[in-house]
């Protein structure tokens, strides 16, 4: 049987359990033998738009976040290779790192249903299948033509990255959002101008 690996990327600044439901989520649902939590490097698409903590620091984060975890992993290639932060590149080097193995890179259904303006996206096509991640009772993405796709839902959590940073910036509680061990990891790390 090959190897079957969900490929989730994201800024992750920070990572929260809307990332972790969602990973554990879609791991049970494909039978997927592992999810990386790929963190990207630079960003593409949110470059210019704030200020983004760096990326070895939102990489120590994920590390928090999985550890323990079954099947779940941070991932650092996107770090690793440096520069912008593309998909396409990811899933070339994952599919040289586990020959045979099926991909299936994992996503928001917003974000699935603006693939094509992905750099590359063609390969992404050619290499993995994409999982359209979809909340309960929200309207379901169409499948993009030329791709192999998936549609999952997973629990609905309203959790997002950009409250998470302005709740830590201003001392409101963060409980249940985010696990201990990434809170951990942020006070270490100075992230967001935390207070003690």
């Amino acid at each position: 049987m090959p190897e079957r690996i969900g490929v989730f990327g994201g800024t992750f600044d920070p990572p929260h359990v809307g990332h972790l439901v969602t990973a554990v989520n879609v791991r049970y649902d494909l039978a997927l033998d592992r999810v990386h939590l790929v963190v990207a490097n630079q960003p593409w698409q949110k470059e210019g738009s704030r200020l983004i903590s760096p990326a070895a620091a939102r990489l120590s984060a994920v590390r928090a976040a999985v550890a323990g975890v079954a099947g779940l992993e941070a991932c650092d290639l996107e770090i690793v290779r440096g520069g912008p932060s593309y998909t396409a590149d990811t899933l070339a080097t994952l599919g040289g790192l586990h020959p045979g193995a099926e991909l299936f890179v994992i996503l928001g259904s917003d974000a699935a249903a603006g693939i094509t303006s992905w750099e590359r996206y063609h390969e992404v096509a050619e290499r993995a299948t994409i999982v359209a991640v979809d909340r309960p009772g929200a309207q379901a993405a169409a499948p993009v033509p030329g791709f192999r796709w998936v549609r999952l839902e997973v629990p609905r959590l309203e959790v997002s990255s950009t409250d998470l940073r302005a709740r830590l910036r201003d001392g409101r509680p963060v409980d249940y959002l985010i696990t201990t061990p990434v809170l951990d990891e942020v006070r270490r790390l100075g992230l967001y101008a935390v207070p003690e």
